[in-house]
């Protein structure tokens, strides 16, 4: 097979053909390689175009969260400067803590009254306590009455000595002896004096349920359980177990009283 007459791609005249710089080279129709397209048609000159919206969006982003953590950071210099002021004024901040389930009050024994005298704050939270469940509990046996035939007048009386016996008791005694333990201030002791001594009176006379000034069968006293007895046992059961509740508060009320007394006489 003759491959005499075979194209040489080394030849001269292909080379003029493909060399725009060789000797007679510049005929029309001739295009300088660098001027072709390289890669993917892409050209060497040609330009990349970004959207100037992007970059402009960018640094409004960039200077609105520079804005907002300076805003952040003035804020918290703002609630630091108030609570120095507060701590240098020696107001403290009360959280409500309890009851743990709808905290309504501030109430931490342990680490606002001293270790001497925790006891005795416990004791009177308990006659607290007592007083409360006394009232709620006044409450139960009245409404029992009510359905057995006692009238709905006694069953909003005792509704309201609840709903006001329970916090006034707290304001009045229970929570200026919590301030006068961690203070150690005589006004708030005599002013604890002055209320659980009413406090205990009301007991006694809860407790004996005298048909005067309220209505006698408002109160689970003895007096009112001799009497509902002999219409309904259940309501007279319900009545007596009231009546020694009452009874219990109104000893527990004179031995904290005793007790307290005692202490703030030793530290005076």
């Amino acid at each position: 097979m003759n491959r005499h007459h075979d194209p040489n791609p080394f030849d001269e005249e292909d080379e003029e053909i493909v060399n725009p710089f060789s000797k007679g080279a510049g005929g029309a129709g001739r295009v300088p390689a660098s001027s072709k397209t390289a890669g993917f048609g892409n050209n060497f000159d040609a330009t990349v175009d970004i959207p100037l919206d992007n970059v402009n969006d960018s640094s409004k982003k960039q200077r609105e969260l520079s804005d907002w953590e300076a805003q952040l950071k003035k804020r918290e210099m703002d609630i630091k400067r108030r609570e120095e002021a507060i701590a240098k004024s020696g107001v403290k901040i009360s959280n409500k803590n309890w009851p743990p389930f709808f905290p309504i009050i501030h109430h931490d024994i342990a680490n606002e009254i001293p270790v001497h005298a925790q006891k005795l704050q416990y004791l009177a939270f308990l006659s607290w306590l007592g007083i409360v469940l006394c009232l709620v509990f006044n409450v139960i046996a009245v409404t029992v009455c009510w359905i057995k035939g006692g009238g709905v007048k006694i069953f909003f009386l005792a509704t309201i000595y609840a709903l006001l016996g329970c916090p006034i008791s707290y304001v009045l005694w229970y929570r200026p002896l919590y301030r006068a333990m961690s203070t150690d201030s005589a006004f708030k002791f005599g002013w604890f004096f002055f209320f659980y001594l009413i406090h205990i009176g009301f007991c006694i006379f809860a407790a004996i349920a005298p048909p005067i000034i309220f209505q006698g069968q408002s109160f689970t006293g003895v007096l009112a359980a001799i009497d509902v007895i002999s219409s309904s046992l259940l309501v007279g059961i319900f009545y007596f177990v009231g009546f020694a509740l009452f009874c219990l508060e109104s000893l527990l009320s004179f031995w904290v009283l005793q007790k307290i007394y005692i202490y703030f006489r030793g530290n005076k």
